[in-house]
């Protein structure tokens, strides 16, 4: 089978595509036919060796945090998913795969899988796994939004941002985006109260909020100083600087910075494919690119400027098929 595989730290172009073994499930375990995967931060970084404490320097490394498919096979023990279930999940963040979500074949416990939404493509579902996960863990679980609230999205054109200005506005807050002005319309139309261009807008010419949720990494004290009495701000964005300004935001007690980093299981899965089919959130894909050119999905990820998800196609020959 294919694999999309790191070998070695550094740009888009260390990434191959190789032949391996296909896995099989031990107890507890699901093998699952992936038909998508999407681009995320945390691929980046593992590709560029931000988390070479975890993933060590041994390559080939596995590149790709989440995936939709069908299940091809299952462990013993596992009987919440069978043969020919639509699924969706990840695989763990912060461990070292051979394999991971962007390969045609993946082995992950049981208990990272949810039922995929019926009425979304495996593309569109693999654009939700981990942005829509993400908003949904920021803002109901650590950011407890309310509604009548006044929330911030920094980064609001991209994948969790998109997904972020969904859910909020269905629970009810005042939704300020945080973008780029020629996404106004995009974002207004997904539920934005208001939409401020980040290049033309001062943090000290916003506010005040009761939420802040950032995506972007960059200028946090500034945006903290932007929270009402009682607000509450939380970043995805994890780096030397972003970490730097969260440990200093530690002595404002409510008002500090949290650190987000999300690892759905079953459960979230669940809930997330309920608001799909509800209504409350759809995916947004801004391109697709085939499992062979992967390195360009990376690279137009790390460009920016674009609204929604890098979605990486894996469906289609599969040389040795089950």
């Amino acid at each position: 089978m294919r694999a999309a595989q790191i070998a070695g730290f550094g740009a888009p172009e260390v990434l191959q595509i190789n032949d391996v073994d296909r896995p099989a499930p031990g107890a507890g375990e699901v093998l699952v036919s992936v038909e998508a995967s999407s681009v995320n931060g945390l691929d980046t970084i593992v590709r560029a060796g931000g988390l070479r404490i975890v993933t060590g320097r041994r390559f080939p490394i596995g590149v790709g945090l989440d995936f939709a498919g069908v299940v091809a096979a299952t462990g013993a023990g596992v009987d919440r998913h069978r043969v020919g279930d639509r699924v969706w999940g990840t695989v763990h963040p912060l461990r070292r795969h051979a394999v991971a979500g962007a390969a045609d074949y993946v082995v992950v416990p049981a208990d990272r899988l949810g039922p995929a939404p019926a009425d979304l493509s495996a593309v569109e579902a693999a654009s939700l796994v981990v942005a829509g996960t993400t908003a949904l863990i920021a803002l109901r679980d650590t950011l407890h939004l309310r509604a009548g609230e006044r929330l911030l999205v920094r980064g609001a054109a991209g994948g969790v941002g998109t997904a972020a200005v969904q859910l909020a506005h269905a629970m009810g807050g005042h939704v300020t985006a945080l973008a780029r002005e020629r996404h106004a319309g995009a974002l207004r139309a997904l539920g934005a109260d208001e939409v401020l261009d980040y290049g033309a807008t001062a943090a000290e010419r916003t506010g005040p909020f009761d939420v802040v949720l950032d995506t972007v990494g960059s200028e946090l004290s500034r945006y903290r100083r932007r929270l009402a009495r009682d607000g509450r701000m939380a970043t995805i964005a994890l780096s030397a600087s972003s970490l730097a300004a969260i440990a200093a935001s530690s002595v404002h007690g409510a008002r500090r910075i949290r650190a987000l980093s999300a690892d759905p299981g079953t459960a979230v899965l669940r809930d997330l494919a309920d608001r799909v089919a509800s209504g409350v959130l759809r995916p947004v894909v801004d391109s697709v690119y085939p499992l062979a050119d992967i390195a360009s999905a990376h690279r137009a990820f790390e460009r920016g400027g674009v609204v929604g998800k890098q979605v990486v196609a894996v469906a289609g020959e599969r040389p040795n098929p089950l």
